[in-house]
This record gives structure tokens, sequence and C-alpha cells, in this order.
């Protein structure tokens, strides 16, 4: 293993040859399009302006897939490059190393968007956005390529899985009752949590996104592209939509955060759980909800009937 380690060093400082001010702030621009936030305002983005069903599988994607990676994170508990050298640390983290969450995250979402896109520049987005997030990790010495590379591998299981399994995992789920569907929702978030401990939030937001959308389905079928009159939302439509669906969410997020327990609490964990539920129930049927009310969008029948 040393060696493995000592390879992926000498790759870094081979790399970090180009290193200078304006290439590490250029990197770390690259580098936080994979990170957390990037995925929090791209994937409400396309449930609310784009189109609901695309944006409900896409979240479901990238949210197990995250999920997959800090679980393998937490197993493998392997160290930064900077741990073993602290001279090639351009930048830190607070987890474990390998695998690269950047990297498979990336590749993850890239790669379902880029398939939606009809066009040799939809596999240009999906090959070169994730190359260059995943270099910029190399650059700034938080991953070994090894890292990188067990990221990819992860991500393209992820992507295996959603091309050729998820429409027919879709159809059996549809065909359940809407009470079982819960319960295996229930279920799922359930053995997230018991795997990985650590970080009950994607759980949290995996119960509640699903059961919001199964209730959404249910009751108020909400489409991302339609108005209350059956036309294509134009632009301050979806700008309006966007912006009052954050700021739910921000108020949400950020209030419920001072409310409940604090880290350190024997209640954190539970806590953190629910309050991500609700982000991810706001998302998939809170933020739709208040966009019908007010008139921003149309149901799903009046798409269908147009």
């Amino acid at each position: 293993m040393e060696n493995v380690y000592q390879w992926g060093l000498d790759v870094i400082q081979f790399v970090q040859q180009i290193e200078s001010p304006a290439m590490t702030v250029i990197m770390k621009t690259i580098t936080s399009l994979g990170a957390e936030f990037a995925y929090l305002a791209i994937l409400p983005f396309i449930f609310w302006c784009i189109d609901e069903k695309r944006g409900i599988r896409l979240g479901t994607a990238v949210l197990l897939s995250a999920w997959l990676n800090s679980t393998v994170k937490n197993l493998l508990r392997q160290p930064r490059p900077y741990a073993l050298d602290p001279s090639v640390g351009l930048d830190v983290e607070n987890s474990y190393g390998i695998p690269s969450g950047h990297a498979q995250g990336s590749v993850t979402l890239w790669g379902i968007i880029g398939g939606w896109i009809r066009q040799p520049w939809g596999l240009v987005l999906a090959i070169a956005l994730p190359l260059l997030i995943s270099f910029s990790r190399i650059y700034l010495g938080v991953h070994f390529p090894t890292d990188v590379f067990a990221g990819w591998l992860l991500a393209g299981l992820v992507l295996l899985v959603y091309y050729f399994g998820a429409s027919s995992i879709e159809k059996l789920f549809l065909s359940l009752n809407i009470r079982f569907r819960i319960l295996v929702v229930a279920l799922i978030a359930f053995v997230m949590n018991g795997l990985n401990p650590e970080d009950t939030s994607m759980g949290g937001v995996f119960f509640g996104m699903s059961v919001g959308y199964i209730f959404m389905a249910e009751w108020f079928t909400f489409s991302a592209s339609r108005t209350a009159s059956g036309k294509r939302p134009g632009f301050l439509v979806l700008l309006a939509r966007y912006i009052l669906g954050i700021i739910g969410a921000v108020i949400i997020y950020g209030g419920l955060k001072m409310v409940f327990p604090p880290e350190g609490s024997p209640w954190y964990a539970l806590g953190r759980f629910s309050r991500y539920a609700i982000l991810g129930a706001w998302v998939s049927a809170g933020a739709p909800w208040l966009f019908l009310k007010l008139k921003l969008a149309g149901s799903r029948e009046i798409a269908v009937e147009e």
C-alpha cells in the first residue's frame, strides 16, 4: 500500500508543477462544481423548472451515489494525500480519502444529464466536466489518483443500474399500493442510516424526497413544464419558482438547524435526519404545491391533455 501512496504522491507533485496562485483559484472554482452546494442548486432547478420526473430520477441516483461514496469512505478510512505529505495540501477536507466524492458525484450527475442531450455536446459535457473536476482534486492534493479511479468505478456501477435497471425498478415500485411504497422507502432509509450512522442526512433527504414525491404524484400532480394555463413557462415564471423554492429551502435548513439538537447531543442524529427529511419533502412536494397555489405551474393532467 505504501508503494501505491508514493506513486500517488509522485503524480500529485508532477501535476503541481503548474501551480500558481491564479491556477489554484481556477482549480478551486472547478472543484466547487462537484461540491454539495452545487448539487443542491442544480437538482431542485431540474425538478422545479425542467422536468419533475427526470428530476426525481436524477436526484435519487445522485443521492444514492453520494450515500454509497460516504459509506465506502467510512468503511475503508483511507488517508488524504496531505496527511502523508503536508506539502501537497492546497486544500483540506474533513472526510476520508478513497473514493473521491467529487469524481463519483460528477460522473453520476453529468453522465445522466449528458444522456438526456441528444447532441454531441451532451457527450462532451458528460466527459469533460467530470475530468476537469477530478483533475482539480489531484491538483489540490486532496485525493490520490486511485481515489479518483475508485470514484469513477462506483459511479459507473450507479450509471449501469440507472440506464439498464431503473425502468424495471420504477415499474415494480409503482405497481405497489401507496402504503407499501412508503414502507419500501422507509426501509431503504433505515438501511442507509444503519450502514452509515455517521451521517443520517442522506437517509433523511431520500426519505423526505421520496415520500413527498409519492404524495405529490397522488394528490396534486405538479408539472414543471407547464403553467396554470397549460403553456410552457417563460423565464420570469421559472425564475420566480426557483427563487421561492430556494428561499423556502434556506429557511427550512437554517431555521431547523437552530431549533433541533446541536452536534454532540444524543438526539443529534435523529434531528439531522428529520431536518433533511423535511428539506427533501419541501423540494418534491412543498415547493411544487406552492407553485400550483400561486399559479406558477400547472398539473400533469394539463400537460397530458395538450
